[in-house]
């Protein structure tokens, strides 16, 4: 496979570079600010939908602009060159939007969608919950209809990212307790503004506080805010699932700008070490160096596939499994590197990068599935491996998911 870019994707990748060099300042181009500020990301995403850069796989229909997937990967690239922070409405254009564009009505698309681009609307996405995480089909958040066909829901969420931030929220509620448990399953969208529901930060030790836990106390939505059938809310979930494993996994993008901040890093100081150190440290930096190199490469296999008019399959769990123990690698040895220094290291001046991301990566290896059920994935999806004994028999391992 020819991984050169093509003459219509050189003219696209001048075309983002030139503009995103443009607009460098107004973008935050290494600036250390954080994709997760509020205003300043929300004006960030603005600009970059207006110049036509974000939404560009989603179709024409819906806001986008009907791209390919190598398109995007090619902004994803420019930006991380560059240094400009991510969009803070990822997990609305990777998850939440796309599950509304195949499950959601016409007034639902048409309310929702171009303001979710222009990140004038933050979405996040409500599933897990604290007796029910990686078994996602176990969730007990309850929505029970009433006489004039609202639904009241009770319950609780846990580890939605950006819920504090977030006007919107796709919702996973049990609607009926007397079947199997992947059947009684309904989705909502539901207005986090709305009386009864409640957000509260989850503080992490990187001092971040992303994650959030959301209470749900006789919240009351309309049925028109419901996606898809009742009871066939596994399906559509189905749909938010295996596009937030292409989204954090299956880009095509690889760690290359975190590396070479890593390798910068690293070999300011390894100069400093024994020799029997140094090569030591050179044996690590190489491994990390193919891994990354095995993830951009899986990514574009995936890109390839999504290229052919396929769906995004479980090959995009070993891009993300692979993202994160690599960034925890090389997080590791440049702490390790800094020696002595690495207990004074400071966020004022810099020189705590390394600590701030070893503290965000554990959470980052839950994100998206953990990483045993990112290898149950790959093991038995993509590797053919036998399943494991589910409990639910009338359930096939496509509809559970793990």
């Amino acid at each position: 496979m020819d991984f050169d870019d093509t003459p219509d994707e050189a003219a696209w990748r001048a075309e983002v570079r030139a503009f995103l060099t443009e607009h460098r300042e107004e973008l935050g181009a290494s600036s250390g600010a954080r994709a997760f500020d509020n205003e300043v990301s929300r004006r960030r995403q603005a600009l970059l939908y207006d110049a036509g850069y974000v939404g560009v796989t989603w179709p024409l229909e819906a806001g986008g602009r009907g791209g390919t997937p190598m398109q995007q990967a090619i902004i994803d690239q420019e930006m991380a060159r560059l240094g400009i922070p991510g969009l803070i409405n990822l997990i609305g254009i990777g998850m939440c939007g796309p599950t509304v564009i195949v499950h959601g009505s016409d007034e639902q698309k048409s309310r929702y969608l171009q303001r979710l681009l222009r990140a004038d609307d933050v979405w996040c996405q409500l599933f897990s919950e604290p007796a029910s995480g990686s078994d996602l089909a176990a969730l007990r958040t309850k929505a029970v209809q009433d006489g004039d066909g609202n639904w009241h829901i009770t319950g609780q969420k846990v580890w939605t990212t950006l819920a504090h931030l977030s006007d919107y929220g796709i919702l996973l509620t049990r609607t009926d307790p007397d079947v199997a448990k992947h059947r009684g399953l309904t989705m909502f969208v539901v207005d986090m503004k709305d009386p009864g529901v409640t957000v509260r930060p989850l503080k992490q030790m990187s001092g971040g506080a992303d994650f959030n836990e959301v209470f749900f106390d006789d919240v009351v939505i309309p049925d028109t805010e419901r996606l898809g059938e009742v009871g066939d809310g596994w399906r559509v979930a189905l749909t938010t699932l295996m596009s937030e494993r292409f989204s954090l996994g299956g880009s095509g993008t690889e760690i290359g700008p975190g590396f070479e901040a890593a390798a910068r890093h690293i070999g300011s100081r390894i100069g400093d070490l024994p020799a029997e150190r140094q090569a030591l440290v050179r044996q690590e930096l190489g491994r990390s160096y193919v891994a990354s190199l095995g993830g951009r490469y899986t990514g574009y296999r995936q890109l390839s596939k999504i290229s052919k008019g396929e769906f995004p399959g479980p090959e995009a769990s070993a891009g993300k499994l692979t993202g994160t123990r690599t960034a925890r690698a090389l997080a590791d040895l440049a702490v390790r590197v800094q020696g002595a220094d690495a207990a004074y290291a400071s966020a004022a001046d810099g020189t705590a990068l390394w600590q701030n991301l070893q503290a965000v990566l554990p959470g980052m290896a839950i994100a998206g599935g953990t990483n045993e059920v990112l290898r149950n994935i790959i093991g038995e999806r993509v590797l053919g491996l036998p399943a494991e004994p589910r409990a639910d028999k009338n359930v096939t391992f496509k509809e559970g998911l793990g």
